[in-house]
């Protein structure tokens, strides 16, 4: 199958194939005329490369998988790789959660809601509506001059 069809085939484009080959993901042969041809092993393959990479994978994480497998090791390698993307995974929610729960604690601060500043800070100073206008972040760097 041409680039072009295996591409819209997999739902990608042309370019990320060509990408996947030059980072030795995939290896389609080439027809006399230089075209490259994909065969349903190599759309397999592609396909798996795709939905890993959609999952998080990058292509140098898929790279050392497959150079394990060239290589002789069972399919526990492939496990063992999806179980530490998915720990991986699961600490970056953590870290995500515990991000979001920060910004939402001080949404709820008292004093300025938009930047989150703390009660003393908030409008003591007085800003004329001129220079905010001027400047998004005159209010911020008043606050910060009271300190």
């Amino acid at each position: 199958m041409h680039i072009q069809d295996a591409a819209r085939h997999l739902g990608v484009s042309a370019r990320t194939l060509r990408h996947y080959e030059t980072a030795g993901l995939i290896r389609p042969t080439r027809l006399a005329n230089g075209y490259r041809n994909l065969s349903e092993v190599d759309l397999r393959m592609a396909a798996w490369v795709r939905d890993l990479i959609a999952a998080g994978f990058s292509t140098r994480e898929l790279r050392t998988l497959l150079d394990a497998l060239d290589a002789g090791a069972d399919g526990k390698v492939c496990l063992a790789a999806l179980r530490g993307k998915l720990a991986q995974i699961d600490r970056l929610a953590e870290a995500l959660r515990r991000r979001r729960q920060a910004v939402a604690a001080r949404l709820t601060v008292e004093g300025d809601r938009t930047l989150g500043l703390p009660a003393a800070m908030s409008y003591e100073m007085e800003i004329s509506s001129d220079e905010g206008a001027q400047r998004p972040g005159a209010a911020l760097s008043a606050a910060r001059r009271l300190r």
